[in-house]
């Protein structure tokens, strides 16, 4: 029954020292915890890369996550926020990036690959068709033409 109990207590420790910590932040308003988290949840982690402020648990991104939620509740709009972010650490921060003559690859160069797809796909199509088109039926003099042909060089 001891060995039972400090399995136990062995097991409980464990999960203690796995456990993250949790952001514990007290907004002003509903309204504002709402935007703060909508706002963390379309910016980038920085060091993460591949995850937002709210999924990563960064040191990095815990302390933008209390930035952002921090301009939240002095008041500040979505796009000063957002603009304090990308001054600081570039458009990479954006999931979604603006559309600007830098970023119009990204945006138009889905569309060009399906229009150049449809396009190369259309005239595949349409050389199948002709193809098939043009392989008509013979006459009945180009078909005894063709047996005298075979006939001939099967002897």
């Amino acid at each position: 029954m001891k060995g039972f109990s400090a399995l136990v207590l062995l097991l409980s420790m464990a999960t203690i020292v796995n456990a993250t910590p949790v952001d514990t932040y007290e907004f002003k308003s509903v309204d504002n915890q709402k935007r703060a988290l909508s706002l963390a949840h379309s910016l980038r982690c920085p060091q993460c890369q591949n995850q937002n402020l709210i999924d990563s648990n960064s040191p990095v991104a815990q302390d933008l996550r209390l930035e952002v939620y921090q301009m939240v509740d002095e008041g500040k709009g979505d796009d000063e926020i957002v603009e304090f972010m990308t001054s600081r650490y570039g458009e990479f921060v954006l999931y979604k990036p603006r559309m600007e003559a830098k970023t119009y690859v990204l945006w138009l160069g889905p569309i060009a690959l399906l229009l150049f797809g449809g396009v190369i796909g259309f005239f595949f199509i349409r050389k199948q068709r002709i193809a098939e088109s043009n392989n008509q039926e013979l006459s009945s003099e180009e078909q005894q033409e063709l047996d005298r042909l075979l006939k001939r060089d099967a002897k």
